[in-house]
Formats: C-alpha cells, structure tokens, sequence
C-alpha cells in the first residue's frame, strides 16, 4: 500500500491498478513525447467510467488537489505535463476507451475519450461512414485531447476545426457534477452552447468524457497529388485554382518546403519524394467525391496540365493507387518525427488570411536572415486555412548556445507573432495555448476577452484545480 494518503485514497475510490504511484510507471505520464516539457506528480489515477472520474474531482475539489487531465500526452505546447511541484495529480483517460455507439442513419457516433483518433476513424469507415479529423499524431492522440485543444490537422479547409465536427459532449465539472450533453442534433437552440466551451479549454474548466461526433458519407473516390512549385506565390494561386475547379471536393492543401521535405527524407526510412528535387516547395493535394475515379483523375489531370501550361508549378504527380497514395501522405505525416531528430526545432503556429501566406513568409524571411544568422527556416502548413507551422531548426550543437542566451526564444517568437498579429493573424492556430504561450495571451489577447476567460475560469473551477499554469496566465 502506498504511504501517500491521497493515492492511497484515490485508490481506494477506483480500485486495484487504477493508481501509479511508481516513478517507472508514471515516467510517460511525466514528460511530452518531444521530452521538451517535464513535470511531477502525487500519483497518475486512471478512471474507467464517467462515474469515477467524478468520484476523482469531487475528491480533488473538496481536498485542494490539481488536476491535469492527460488524453495521448501529444500537446506540443505543455498542456499535458502537470507542473514541476509534484502536489497535483494527473488524471488519465486512457481506460475510457469504448465507441458507445454509431448511428450510420443520423451520420453520428457517440465515443468516450479516451479512444485513439485512429480508432474512431475506423469504427466509422466499418459503418460506411467518414470521421474527418486527420494528423499526424492519429495512431496515438486521443479525441479527448482533440477536443480539449480544438485540433485542427489535414482536412479543415473541407470539414472544419474539431470544433465544427462536435455534437454534444459529455462533462465532468470541477466539483464532480456529470452535464450529459451527448445530443446528436443538428439543431437545438435552446440557449447557451455550453459545448464550446469545453472545446478548445484544455482541461482548464472541467474534463470532456465522452463526445457526439459527427459522420459523413464515405465518398467512393479519393484522388491525392503532389506539386513541385518554386514560389510560394504560385502555390497559393494553384490552391485558389483548386477550390474554383473542385468546389466541395477538396479536402486539403498542405503545403511543405524543401528544407522540410529534405530533413523527412534524410530521417524517415522508406520515405521518397516521387518529384525529386524539383521546386522549393511542394504541394500535397487531395480531393474527395462521389464520381468515379475516372472522370475525377481525368479532370484533376486536365487542371494539372492547365497548371503546367501556365507555368503555376514544375511538375506534378497523381497517386494511382492507395500505396502512392499512402506513401505522398506519410512524407507529410512524418514531419514532426523527422524533426524531433534533426535537431531543435523553434516551432511557431501562427495563421494569417491566406492571401496574406507569401508576405508574411518574405518578412519573417528577412528578419530571421538579419536578427538570427544559423537558423533554418522550415515550413510546414495547412494554406487552405492560412495556418502556418514557421519553424527555425537548429542543429542539437548549436541549440546548446542557444540555451544559453536569456530570452532568445522568446523575442524571437514575438519578432514572427508582431508580424503575423500586423496582418490579422495569430500566434496560435490549432496547437493551443498549453503552459508555453502564458506570455502571448497576456501581450496579444484582447484584455475584455481575457478577463471574460478568467471569470470564466473562476464560475467553473473557483478553487483553481483544474490544469493550473495553462492557458490562462496568472491574474495581476
């Protein structure tokens, strides 16, 4: 039995196994997967059912005890490690793992959130019906942890943010109080849409248990390309030739750049690029419809020649068949991965509107070349949506005298975020807020709406337990 009386406690509330008190068993509750953020904790306490994880914050909320709710532990921004004080509790809900139900008729599902994104892909293909929400992290993510940061991944520019793909949700308040709103209508305007505000919270104003989900049909044709461009320019006129051409059909638009493309192939096995080393950048497309494969590659390649014609891009190629397909979108997947191992990676999730993508890319460009000699720009990002991932890689040897400079990464940060806030965008697009944008909220967030969230905050969670240090700075 363990000599800690709020474990020993917790266990006796969930039962045998549900409690690690262990540091070997707690150490990948403890650290994100990029071991850029660490913290501590009394115990990591793994609920099974809605019922235990109220049993949990009503403990917790009577005795004072934090409580950082923990999905796939994916967060890039510290919004799943608890704080380094190790008085707080990390709250598990990998053992809520059940699809509860999939309705093909009202296109909707029903999942508790502890499921694996990619498993909810496939409960809903199996039905013959389509969830939407895609990334890199999709075999390991949980939807909880989609929600709780309003993931935005590959297909937004079709199907929205996380947000957009929610019915209801299911709710644990601070003080242990269960809201059910697991309704699966389209419409019902009967006051507040209190499930947004789960969304996107991270954990701050309760814990999200289980979500209605919406499906749709399963188009029997998918058709995925990759462009060779040598102008950022062009591949925004070729993503806006796309959705005039494509009007419903086009489900992404990600564009990457060379200096991305070239760290994947040089660190993830297997990985090939089918264009070369033509063009600067490269844009990976794909298009989602009821026509047959036929008449929807014969009109893709129709605009591709149109393109070549106009001399939008380099060279193109079209997926034939599923493993072409797979292979285009692994070298986008494996991004993150790829630069995990090249070396330090200074990421910035920033989105302007995306007419404004070539001048936000020119001036940061610039002021990267002028104010930090060594880094290298490498681009990843989402330009049917405007959301760019602008990262300076620096190598792990030349990260150590970064380290060393007080406030480097931070004036950095704010150089790229003035530029892109300058041209109406944010220094935020789908990662979230976490414990590693606290300054950013107080220096770019409107002051009104930051002190709506913090009276927020303080209605929902008045003894501050839920996930403290993220995503609202501490009040003045």
């Amino acid at each position: 039995m363990t000599a800690d009386p709020i474990a020993a406690h917790l266990s006796g509330l969930l039962g045998p196994g549900a409690v690690l008190t262990a540091p070997a068993d707690q150490a990948r509750y403890l650290s994100d997967w990029r071991d850029r953020h660490r913290g501590l904790a009394r115990c990591v306490v793994m609920p099974k059912s809605t019922p235990e994880v109220a049993a949990v914050l009503q403990y917790c909320n009577e005795a004072g005890i934090a409580v950082f709710p923990q999905g796939g532990n994916t967060s890039v921004c510290g919004g799943s490690v608890p704080s380094e004080d190790g008085r707080g509790i990390v709250l598990s809900l990998e053992r809520m793992n059940r699809v509860r139900d999939v309705n093909a008729r009202n296109n909707s599902m029903v999942v508790e959130a502890g499921c694996v994104l990619a498993t909810v892909q496939e409960a809903a293909r199996f039905a013959g019906r389509y969830f939407p929400l895609s990334l890199g992290a999709e075999g390991s993510c949980q939807i909880g942890g989609n929600l709780a940061t309003n993931a935005g991944g590959t297909s937004v520019v079709r199907y929205g943010n996380t947000r957009d793909l929610v019915l209801g949700l299911e709710a644990v308040l601070p003080d242990g109080r269960i809201w059910n709103g697991l309704r699966t209508l389209r419409k019902d305007n009967s006051g507040y849409d209190l499930k947004n505000l789960f969304i996107g919270s991270e954990g701050t104003l309760g814990v999200i248990t289980a979500a209605a989900l919406k499906l749709f049909p399963l188009a029997p044709t998918t058709l995925t390309a990759l462009f060779a461009l040598d102008d950022v320019e062009q591949a925004i006129a070729l993503g806006e030739k796309l959705q005039k051409q494509f009007p419903g059909e086009l489900v992404a638009l990600e564009m990457m750049s060379r200096s991305e493309l070239e760290i994947v192939l040089r660190h993830i096995p297997g990985s090939h690029c089918p264009l070369g080393e033509k063009g600067r950048w490269q844009l990976l497309v794909e298009l989602s419809s009821s026509a047959l494969l036929p008449a929807l590659t014969e009109q893709l390649n129709t605009c591709v020649e149109g393109a070549l014609a106009e001399g939008i891009v380099l060279d193109a190629v079209v997926a034939s068949s599923e493993q072409q397909r797979e292979k285009l979108w692994h070298l986008r997947h494996s991004v993150t991965e790829a630069n995990k191992r090249e070396g330090m990676g200074l990421t910035h999730d920033i989105a302007v509107p995306v007419y404004q993508i070539p001048a936000f890319i020119r001036e940061a460009g610039a002021m990267l070349a002028r104010d930090c000699p060594g880094v290298e720009v490498v681009i990843v990002g989402h330009i049917g949506d405007g959301n760019l991932h602008y990262i300076g890689m620096v190598s792990h040897e030349a990260w150590r005298g970064i380290e060393n400079k007080p406030g480097y990464q931070l004036r950095l940060a704010h150089a790229l975020y003035d530029i892109a806030i300058g041209m109406g965008g944010t220094f935020s697009a789908e990662h979230g807020i976490g414990s590693l944008h606290l300054a950013e909220m107080r220096q770019y967030k409107d002051p009104v709406e930051l002190g709506l969230m913090q009276q927020l905050k303080q209605l929902l969670d008045p003894k501050g337990i839920m996930n403290p240090g993220r995503v609202l700075p501490a009040q003045s």
